[in-house]
């Protein structure tokens, strides 16, 4: 319950301001690339093979690279993602409208379709608005999953409280037999 008001508050705080969001996503993304760049680095020196051992060394050193390029150039960071994120809605539309005619027969069709459709046009409003909203996507897309999220486990916390509470009575009532 702690954690799902943390997360609905953390929301709205998100919200308020989604350009300071979306750098604290793309420094985070940068350090996380750093780490991972190291780590892979490290898995390559130990690989056996040369071909194994360059291909590690040299994604990590990509990794590194990345993640050293968001952490210098946030701003640029943040455009970058924002593009990765805007690609990623049209591609995953795009693959489910291809999945929902491929369901056409079934009571699925509709659902898979409008999901699909949504994903696209959302995309499109992104690439037609990418120079005013590219700042503030990564934040807005943040704030609006720690909302979902923090309901999510509000709406979790009170099913188990209900739930724990209507285990106890059947136990109750089986012991009293």
């Amino acid at each position: 319950m702690i954690l799902g008001v943390l997360s609905v508050a953390f929301g709205f705080f998100v919200l308020a301001n989604p350009v300071a969001a979306s750098v604290a996503v793309t420094t985070l993304a940068g350090i996380m690339f750093l780490l991972s760049g190291g780590f892979q680095i490290w898995a390559g020196l130990s690989e056996e093979g040369t071909m194994g051992k360059l291909l590690g060394i040299g994604l990590g050193v990509l990794m590194i690279l990345l993640g050293a390029s968001l952490l210098f150039h946030p701003l640029q960071g943040v455009i970058s993602l924002a593009m990765l994120v805007a690609i990623l809605f049209a591609a995953s539309g795009i693959s489910r409208l291809i999945t929902a005619f491929q369901m056409r027969d079934t009571p699925f069709f509709w659902l898979m379709l409008i999901s699909g459709a949504i994903s696209v046009l959302l995309a499109g409003y992104i690439f037609a608005n990418f120079s005013a909203i590219a700042l503030s996507l990564l934040g807005i897309l943040l704030g609006i999953e720690l909302l979902i999220n923090g309901t999510s486990l509000i709406a979790m916390a009170f099913f188990l409280r209900t739930a724990k509470g209507a285990l106890k009575d059947k136990l109750d009532a089986r012991l009293n037999k």
